[in-house]
């Protein structure tokens, strides 16, 4: 009989290497050109300059309004090339695009792609052309690979109180507070509706007044009152996006904005959505939207660790939105697709409130037993945390509805029956009417997702926490996930960290040895009981599948072990010790036996062990890498 063990219902067995490996500084893909003196034939005017969000960590976009059609394009050069400020030194030229803005903007737009970057480096870049160019603004690029944070922005909705200045002046303050307190985020990332209304181009000027939005790169997502007109796409440039007129609102691509896109950060796939195309019936809708995200995650799932969904529209909210025909839709077209795709996180804005949803899987709460406001989740295979971001500018809030038994799916808007005055979706519901914003860590084997106040309330001052919550993520039954970093072929410190919470093994930091690197670590120890009156003989093996981080791979032939005994019993034997195929062999690339049990032994139980050895080359690519230790039973 073949039995596996599985502490939870789910899927496979992941190995887990996170590593920085060997890498070769990238360059930069545009022309290498020197700055021209002459002045240009056409003085254009440049504003609304926004960097944006590229396709991958070493890309990023800027975006901008000019006052002539003219060959324009963004300069880049790392700042510790200019001299008092001035390109003066050999830089990179990325050629603009663009088109004319519709009558009420005026002017025109253009974009570049910058591609080429290096981790660690701080850059400067200018727009424009020889002799006419904007003023210099600066972005750093981090580590390419490990842990990062981002920041998430709720509906800043510049102009909704009837103020802009005041709109404004909230907006900035916000800004000023998240990036003064987390000055190495390296994204921000939009819940929609930057303005009030589509096409005013003074509310746009107020919302792209704060100075980071010229240094951190902005993930736009496009709300309902951001959808009316074009000037979205005139301000926002995003990667790998699908303007099909089947991502539009009744599919009117001529005078609206809209369009999916996605994008790979690190270890993030981030897909966003233009909600506001939910109805089948008058173009692609929430069916289009779903079959995007099946298809994006199909085919670049593989290449993250975690995938996180943004759109404005928030499902799972406890304000005046919450009951809304329309979400109630997008309620039922959702939930189930995103559970199956494994998503881990979904972010929302347009409700004007702060809310923080249990673990959804399905469209149900998974878990019965999961108390409200808990610090910490341990979700399971197909559960998915929604989160709703309230308004960062402090334009608008909404009040907090009461639930009742209308809605389209599970529960519909009813009680928690664990905490009645909620939804039976929230575990924390929140309006305190002041600004806020949400902080994203993302780290090997967590999300650490934080409402943080941007402004003083009753409950807590600047910066204090609305609330907190550590999302561990699914490892997958029937085996161990095993971590292990490997540093960049260089002399120098290293650290490694075992973690053996939900399934995760940490190899830590692979160690420079001469020729090769190496990491050590031992798995969890399985544990086996055997009471059959049969006495029957038992095995337990495992195989490991290649390591890859996206489209990087090395063999799991490199990694070995010695199996042990920890705690005798049942028979237990220990398998034989396998050596890293570094040395020669196959390693645990083919199945090998943890232990064993021969006929006729002592009814029992046994605690079964092994340390890990991997070796590899130094010419192994730096990355993140993961994979699959299956672990199998066999009891004749």
């Amino acid at each position: 009989m073949l039995s596996v063990a599985t502490p939870r219902p789910g899927g496979r067995a992941a190995l887990w290497l996170s590593a920085a490996a060997v890498s070769a500084a990238l360059a930069f893909s545009g022309a290498l050109v020197a700055p021209a003196g002459a002045h240009a034939a056409t003085t254009a005017s440049y504003t609304g300059i926004v960097l944006g969000v590229g396709a991958d960590e070493a890309q990023r976009t800027v975006s901008w309004y000019t006052s002539a059609d003219s060959a324009q394009v963004v300069q880049v050069a790392p700042t510790s090339a200019l001299v008092g400020g001035e390109f003066v030194a050999s830089v990179t030229t990325f050629s603009a695009t663009g088109t004319a803005n519709i009558a009420s903007s005026g002017g025109f737009n253009r974009h570049a792609t910058i591609s080429g970057l290096q981790e660690n480096t701080q850059y400067s870049y200018r727009v424009g052309s020889n002799g006419n160019w904007s003023a210099t603004y600066s972005f750093q690029t981090q580590s390419f690979e490990g842990d990062f944070d981002f920041l998430f922005f709720g509906d800043p909705q510049i102009g909704a109180s009837g103020n802009v200045a005041n709109d404004q002046a909230g907006w900035v303050d916000t800004m000023n507070v998240a990036l003064n307190a987390n000055p190495n985020a390296e994204l921000l990332v939009s819940g929609g509706d930057q303005v009030e209304t589509a096409n005013t181009e003074t509310q746009w000027d107020a919302f792209l007044a704060p100075e980071q939005l010229r240094s951190y790169p902005w993930a736009a997502t496009i709300g309902n009152h951001d959808v009316g007109g074009k000037a979205y796409e005139q301000h926002f440039y995003t990667p790998n996006t699908d303007y099909s007129a089947d991502y539009y609102r009744s599919g009117n691509t001529a005078t609206e904005s809209g369009g999916d896109y996605w994008y790979i950060y690190k270890d993030v796939l981030f897909i966003d959505l233009n909600s506001n195309s939910y109805n089948d019936a008058t173009g692609g809708g929430d069916e289009a939207h779903v079959q995007y995200v099946t298809d994006v995650v199909n085919a670049h799932g593989a290449e993250a660790k975690y995938t996180v969904l943004v759109y404005h529209h928030s499902i799972y909210s406890a304000a005046s939105h919450a009951k809304d025909a329309d979400n109630k839709v997008r309620r039922v077209d959702f939930p189930t697709t995103f559970s199956q795709l494994g998503v881990d996180l979904v972010l929302q804005g347009h409700d004007h409130v702060y809310t923080r949803s249990y673990e959804i899987k399905d469209g149900q709460k998974a878990n019965a037993d999961e108390q409200p406001g808990a610090n910490d989740v341990f979700v399971g295979e197909g559960g998915v945390i929604y989160m709703t971001a309230n308004s960062a500018s402090g334009s608008k809030y909404y009040d907090i509805t009461a639930p009742d038994n209308s809605g389209t799916s599970g529960a519909g808007n009813g009680a928690d029956p664990l905490n009645p005055g909620s939804y039976w979706y929230n575990s924390v519901q929140s309006q305190e009417k002041t600004r806020s914003y949400v902080k994203v860590q993302v780290k090997a084997d967590e999300l650490v997702v934080e409402g943080i106040r941007s402004q003083a309330s009753a409950n807590g001052g600047v910066e204090s926490k609305i609330d907190s919550v550590t999302i561990h993520p699914h490892h997958a039954d029937g085996g161990e996930d095993l971590q292990v970093i490997v540093p960049t072929a260089a002399p120098g410190e290293f650290g490694w960290t075992i973690d053996g919470e939900n399934g995760l093994v940490d190899l830590g930091t692979a160690e420079e040895k001469d020729g090769y690197f190496e990491a050590s670590g031992e798995i969890n120890p399985i544990s086996v009981s055997d009471t059959r009156s049969s006495l029957a003989p038992w095995s337990i093996t495992s195989v490991l599948g290649d390591f890859a981080d996206g489209k990087k791979t090395f063999s799991g032939s490199y990694l070995g072990w010695s199996p042990k005994v920890v705690t005798p019993g049942a028979g237990a034997v220990a398998g034989a010790a396998v050596a890293s195929g570094f040395d020669g062999g196959a390693g645990l690339s083919v199945t090998r036996v943890l232990g064993a049990a021969v006929q006729g032994h002592d009814k029992g139980e046994a605690l079964l062990g092994a340390d890990l050895d991997l070796k590899l080359p130094t010419e192994t690519q730096t990355g993140s890498y993961r994979a699959t230790l299956t672990i199998t039973a066999l009891a004749g």
